[in-house]
């Protein structure tokens, strides 16, 4: 773990520049706006360690994939977020000599993320040899009230110091991706242009043909006084500015960058020049001030509805914000064919795609924070990739309608290049079905089921079906070659997790399909029409259904994560010396796969889901037998242990696995911060306190509210929007208090009481 940032409930603040730890701090400094966002990176030229990334939603390059063999089924490429233009790039010399941090010393260094109000700053003096001092400050924005926009601001301020400083602007597209497999670069030219009132510079990339654009606009100003710009360049792929300036004693300087950026998901690329300068000319006309106020009252609007404010404890307060902030950055929920990458913008691994995160972890954050159309555009996306999921069943030798959804994707097709993840760990189909249920239990709205849903059920029911094959030694239904959630096993047979949850979605198929049958016959009979279904596919569901093999351990009573579980060596993570944890990055695959230690949550990942369906004894077996074998080097993980254990009555666990998910950035928990943050996961943080320590849930439709303190914290309180209403709850030792703040009246239970609002 790193301690090096400050606590503080509404900032992430590094006092002195830590140059070791400067990616980690790139990535928590990350910004975005839905539409587009960029590491943290200094504007400035830096000549030490890091990882500069600029990304934009959507856009992406279908890398080959490398492997030294090649079989039937596997992906054809992997799908790379881009890194795309450098539009905050700045070079700045002081009499002649360029500013790099890694070479420059500086004294009184603060690089502050204010995710109140969604700016980056950095403040630092430095003293040139030919003496004085000179006072740095920047600030940055990705604007949330127009989601083409961005801009900064640097501030030069002398103290004592004359001398000349020398300004350069630029936009650059000559970049390249980290994790390119042989260095290559996904962008082609297409055009720089550049006059008196702006500059622009646009590639388009290889393969997948997504044009980018990005404008920008350049004003200097000494103690209010325009500065003439001293030269332009224009060059392939890049475009320049140059302003110099001799600064006087006591003098200020300051530079505004406007910027406008334009993918060609929204703007078509002939249009692109035109779009850009009217865009730049107009937010050149309100100006910095007006752009930067417009867009802290966008990021008001959406703490309003989202903020959690946890009275007593600094540490869980920053983390949960921080988790929230990133969240909203990375996705808005404007547009369905967008979704939300493990990195979002803030790195490349993973190639920036989807996962079964989104369905899981990421849909029950946006429905208990925002209105529920964006939680249904996370479901449309899946429901517009129905056709490629069941090409892919197809690959692998599925067929009749059987839809398997990709393990990692951005397009629908399967662009994951890891056998025992792309053909084993298909429980991520069973998320699909279970977020449609999550999001008709709790919103009410059952017009999904006939907008796409039901046709998503029956083409993953269809793949459960084929899937299983009848055991006679077993006399049951069996799945065999699978990977569950805990990926430190792979290839085994009858993984309990992914076995229930494919007899379950079976069921609630079987049961949406005679809802809508009885409520929506003419939409039924589109339905049967468009997926060709036949009747008697029910009657080989509901076989499989009441004859699914489940593995179970008499003597222990509880469900073995699969077959042969209990032939390992059987110890607690606990145990393990600290200098071998994470095993991950410690120890050989081949020793992984052996041990007992579990990864992420498995069983117990089917014990959250299914809370109903198992008494509190049976949860408690269950918890006491797997969590201390967990390791946690999962970041789906801690949550799902956070809430199981708050309701188990275990609060010291629960706070543990709390600030271990909420913090798992900030602190670099698992000493990977620095390739980017686990987006997806931070939902978890808020999973861990509202349907953790509030004990939120949703039973035969009525809201249900069972709260906890943890220890050390003094009260919490949140918003929740559910069902066309917007709820306040507050939490104090021995009190929960819940307000409603706007819709119509709701009945709602509290400590099994049922409460009227």
């Amino acid at each position: 773990m790193k301690n090096y940032l400050k606590h503080h409930p509404w900032h992430i603040i590094e006092e002195g520049f830590h140059r070791e730890f400067h990616e980690v701090s790139e990535s928590i400094c990350s910004l975005g706006n839905g539409r587009f966002g960029l590491r943290g990176n200094f504007e400035e030229d830096y000549s030490g360690k890091s990882l500069r990334g600029s990304y934009f939603a959507g856009v992406y390059y279908p890398d080959l994939t490398r492997v030294g063999w090649w079989k039937n089924g596997y992906p054809e490429y992997f799908a790379k977020v881009l890194n795309s233009v450098n539009w905050i790039g700045v070079r700045i010399f002081i009499d002649g000599e360029a500013l790099d941090l890694d070479k420059t010393q500086v004294s009184n260094f603060v690089r502050t993320l204010d995710m109140e109000q969604g700016l980056l700053t950095r403040s630092f003096d430095l003293n040139p040899p030919s003496g004085g001092q000179l006072t740095f400050h920047f600030e940055r924005f990705c604007s949330m009230a127009d989601p083409d926009a961005a801009a900064i601001r640097i501030s030069i301020k002398s103290e004592g110091y004359q001398g000349k400083i020398t300004l350069e602007p630029y936009l650059d597209f000559d970049v390249h991706n980290k994790d390119s497999n042989y260095g290559d670069q996904f962008w082609d030219r297409v055009n720089e242009e550049q006059d008196d009132s702006f500059s622009m510079v646009s590639a388009i990339t290889k393969k997948t043909a997504f044009t980018v654009s990005s404008f920008m606009h350049s004003k200097v100003e000494v103690n209010g006084h325009q500065v003439s710009i001293a030269s332009s360049s224009v060059a392939p792929m890049k475009v320049s500015r140059l302003y110099k300036v001799d600064l006087k004693k006591g003098e200020e300087l300051i530079l505004h960058k406007t910027v406008v950026n334009l993918s060609s998901l929204y703007v078509h690329p002939d249009h692109q020049t035109e779009e850009g300068k009217k865009k730049l000319g107009e937010n050149e006309v309100i100006g910095y001030a007006t752009m930067k106020r417009d867009h802290i009252e966008a990021w008001h609007k959406i703490w309003d509805g989202a903020d959690i404010i946890i009275d007593g404890n600094v540490m869980a307060q920053q983390g949960i914000r921080f988790n929230i902030f990133q969240l909203w950055q990375t996705y808005t929920g404007a547009d369905a064919r967008l979704n939300i990458g493990p990195k979002g913008f803030t790195g490349e691994k993973y190639g920036g795609s989807t996962y079964w995160d989104t369905e899981a972890y990421c849909i029950p954050f946006y429905l208990g924070t925002a209105d529920a159309a964006i939680a249904r555009n996370l479901l449309v996306y899946r429901y517009l990739h129905l056709q490629k999921a069941i090409e892919n069943a197809a690959k692998l030798g599925f067929k009749d309608g059987a839809a398997l959804y990709p393990m990692v994707t951005i397009n629908g097709e399967e662009c994951h290049n890891e056998w025992e993840i792309t053909f084993e760990e298909i429980h991520r189909n069973g998320a699909m079905v279970y977020a449609i249920y999550d999001y008709i239990k709790y919103t009410g709205d059952t017009s999904y089921l006939t907008d796409g849903g039901l046709e998503v059920m029956i083409g993953v029911a269809r793949f459960w079906s084929q899937r299983v094959n009848y055991s006679q030694d077993k006399q049951a239904w069996v799945m065999l070659g699978v990977t569950g959630p805990n990926e430190y096993e792979n290839n085994v047979n009858n993984n309990w997790y992914t076995n229930y949850l494919a007899r379950w979605c079976m069921q609630y198929a079987i049961e949406q399909i005679e809802w809508v049958k009885q409520n929506h016959p003419d939409k039924w009979t589109r339905i049967k029409q468009t997926s060709e279904f036949k009747e008697e596919e029910i009657g080989h569901w509901q076989e499989r259904i009441n004859g699914m093999y489940f593995p179970w351990d008499e003597s222990r009573k509880v469900y073995l994560q699969q077959d042969g579980f209990l032939d390992k060596d059987l110890m607690h993570a606990d145990d393990l010396p600290a200098s071998e944890r994470p095993i991950n990055q410690k120890w050989s695959w081949d020793r992984i796969l052996r041990s007992c230690f579990i990864k992420q949550a498995d069983v117990l990942q089917g014990m959250y889901f299914f809370e109903d369906h198992f008494d509190e004894d049976t949860h408690r077996r269950h918890f006491d037998f797997y969590e201390p074998m967990t390791v946690h080097e999962s970041s789906l993980s801690p949550c799902v242990h956070a809430i199981l254990a708050s309701r188990l009555g275990k609060p010291e666990k629960a706070n543990e696995m709390y600030l271990r998910t909420s913090r798992l950035d900030l602190d670099d928990y698992n000493n990977d911060t620095e390739d980017g943050l686990h987006i997806t996961s931070m939902a978890g943080s808020w999973m861990s306190v509202v349907r953790g320590f509030a004990g939120m849930q949703v039973k035969d439709g009525l809201l249900h509210l069972a709260p906890v303190l943890p220890a050390g914290w003094e009260g919490f309180s949140f918003k929740i929007h559910y069902r066309e209403r917007s709820l306040g709850v507050t939490v104090t030792g021995g009190h929960c208090d819940v307000t409603l703040h706007s819709g119509q009246p709701l009945e709602i239970v509290v400590n099994n009481e049922r409460r009227q609002l």
